[in-house]
């Protein structure tokens, strides 16, 4: 399978995973925690086997980074969190500095 799609994955579950995680009230829930812990498994598995194709710095960045901005998403849809300028502002400069990465980097992989 191509490396992008289990990044892809990879970043799903850990954005599962930590939805999971905010769910499992400190690991005192059951259901939420074994789907944290499930995910989180996943997800560092997937991003293992990425790192064998793609440089680690950049997979680590862009798995994180896009797993910041996305679990926010989800914090915001869910659980009514609310971001202010200034954190939509840092989010939107890690977006920006995955894609001068993905766009202009020799290092991705692409």
């Amino acid at each position: 399978m191509h490396p992008y799609i289990l990044l892809g994955i990879s970043i799903a579950a850990e954005v599962v995973a930590t939805s999971a995680l905010k769910s499992s009230q400190g690991l005192t829930r059951l259901w939420p925690s074994t789907l944290a812990v499930l995910g989180y498994c996943v997800a560092f598995y997937l991003v293992s086997k990425v790192m064998n194709h793609m440089a680690t710095g950049v997979v680590y960045a862009v798995w994180s980074g896009l797993g910041i901005v996305l679990i926010s998403i989800v914090g915001w849809l869910l659980y009514g969190q609310r971001l202010d300028l200034p954190a939509i502002v840092g989010m939107a400069m890690i977006v920006g500095g995955v894609l001068v990465m993905q766009l202009f980097s020799k290092t991705t992989g692409h």
